[in-house]
């Protein structure tokens, strides 16, 4: 199954999307658990953990410590080998933040299936979404520049193209502030990417869908401001706008503005990947085979076209706290970053989600055919990790280890520790149950005497959710789990993708 470049947020919308996720649409939750791992990556033996890079407490402990959310009494964890095996994911590469400072990073698995060549700190993925969280502070240097206004008609910033004039939809134009928060309005989700070698699309042809770009225009599909709706074209309408100010190509520019200043030398937005880059990149996979052609070319380069390594990104969290703590001398002003991590609507600030409950954190993921990415951080604290992997189930594979350095670090907003499932009433489940929608999800639950079930809109089949406390819920169907209010007036996903909020509306007439 091909999969399709989309956010964590896009995870959500796996279960409508023909194949992608790290969410925002219903298609990206589903997909991640259409295809079982054959428990097998490739015929590659697992390097010597030396090859790996740092060897230490914390990386043992997170290589014999892996557990699911939800365990039986007597459960064992698992090896990072074994789950590996299990989730058939090649290669994974792992950086940790702790007091401000990149205490460890190291890569686990093989960068390919073909040379199985060991994964290190330095190895380069592709970054998938979480590009936009580059791009979204690439836009935001230049509006504290004066090159580009937050607030203004995103029109009068492009020149070589233009958002096409919607009077019903639209009709005062969009701005930056709606392209980088997907407030805009605006269509296609995500992208499809290209065989190394075939005719790559313009920024232009992109956007307005013409051959050979393998997208739809970039047009409204919903009022401006008024939802959240995940959009992928609306960042390469902001790549185009920030190219046209600055009169510098999107990839120069984020170099220039973001990638060099942070002395992330192993990052580029280079598509096709540069030799710099392939001299130690992790192929993507598929079902315990390499890719055709080793990786897709994203053209799209704000939205999707990163390349980079867990210890670079670490360097962009890093510098993002010490700004977001009200420390000068960062890419972005304390007030500009504190303004990027302000929720404009359903939990999503500029660029980057934000978790609502516990500590205050941010997050993005990410996938691309072969690819799938996570990090996550707190605001104010110097505490983050990020996580790369290049096949397979990486979605599952990552929350795992991230839940491991969680536990041993003692960060539980990160990630709560394995529990066992809890036993309510049906009167404690009743609260639950309704209608519930978000982001362009819609959930009917319903109270039974033997759980909570979650039936999709419009879908056949209901997933009986296991309980982890009286307003903590897990769905294992689609690796998320989510914590009502405690009105149950609303719920967010608050593992396993990013923290969409959904909210209880009129009932569904369907029955479960």
């Amino acid at each position: 199954m091909d999969r399709v470049e989309y956010t964590g947020i896009e995870r959500k919308h796996a279960m409508q999307r023909p194949g992608k996720c790290y969410l925002f649409g219903a298609a990206a939750v589903a997909a991640l658990a259409a295809a079982p791992a054959s428990g097998q990556a490739g015929n590659c033996a697992m390097p010597p953990s030396a090859a790996g890079g740092t060897d230490n407490i914390h990386t043992r402990y997170v290589e014999g410590h892996l557990l699911p959310p939800v365990i039986k009494s007597d459960a064992r964890p698992f090896s990072l080998a074994d789950r590996m095996r299990q989730y058939d994911v090649p290669g994974i590469s792992v950086a940790v933040i702790h007091d401000g400072k990149i205490v460890w990073a190291r890569g686990w698995g093989v960068r390919d299936l073909a040379s199985c060549k060991p994964v290190t700190p330095d190895t380069a993925f592709q970054a998938a979404s979480i590009s936009k969280v580059v791009t979204a502070v690439t836009a935001l240097r230049l509006v504290e520049q004066g090159r580009i206004k937050l607030d203004q008609n995103i029109n009068e910033a492009l020149r070589s193209w233009q958002v096409p004039k919607d009077a019903t939809l639209a009709p005062s134009g969009i701005t930056l502030r709606e392209l980088l928060s997907h407030t805009a309005g605006l269509g296609v989700h995500g992208f499809g990417g290209y065989q190394p070698g075939a005719p790559l699309p313009t920024p232009v042809q992109i956007l307005d869908g013409v051959s050979p770009a393998n997208t739809p225009p970039v047009r409204s599909i919903l009022p401006v401001g008024s939802q959240f709706e995940y959009s992928g074209g609306g960042y390469v309408v902001t790549q185009v706008a920030l190219s046209d100010v600055s009169d510098t190509a999107f990839a120069d520019l984020g170099r220039r503005e973001v990638l060099e200043p942070l002395g992330m030398t192993r990052s580029a937005f280079t598509m096709p990947p540069s030799p710099a880059i392939l001299a130690n990149a992790a192929f993507g996979s598929a079902h315990g085979k390499p890719m055709p052609g080793n990786y897709l070319v994203y053209p799209e380069l704000a939205p999707a076209g990163l390349w980079t390594t867990a210890t670079d990104l670490a360097r962009l969290l890093i510098d993002l706290q010490a700004s977001a703590a009200g420390k000068r001398g960062h890419r972005l002003s304390p007030a500009m970053t504190r303004l990027m991590m302000t929720p404009v609507k359903d939990n999503w600030g500029l660029g980057v989600a934000i978790y609502p409950q516990g500590a205050p954190r941010f997050m993005h993921d990410g996938v691309n055919a072969g690819y799938e990415s996570f990090m996550v951080s707190y605001i104010g604290e110097g505490d983050g990790i990020v996580a790369l992997t290049n096949g397979g189930d990486g979605h599952r594979l990552m929350g795992e280890v991230v839940r491991a350095i969680a536990t041993d670090y003692g960060w539980s907003d990160i990630a709560a520790p394995a529990t066992e499932e809890k036993e309510l009433s049906l009167a404690e489940l009743s609260k639950a149950a309704g209608h519930f929608e978000g982001g362009g999800l819609k959930v009917d639950l319903e109270a039974r005497s033997e759980g909570l079930f979650a039936r999709l809109a419009g879908g056949t089949m209901a997933e009986r959710l296991i309980a982890l406390s009286p307003t903590r819920f897990r769905s294992e169907g689609l690796g998320v789990t989510v914590e009502f209010t405690p009105d149950f007036a609303s719920c967010t996903m608050i593992e396993g993708a990013p923290p969409m909020k959904l909210v209880r509306s009129a009932p569904s007439h369907a029955a479960l």
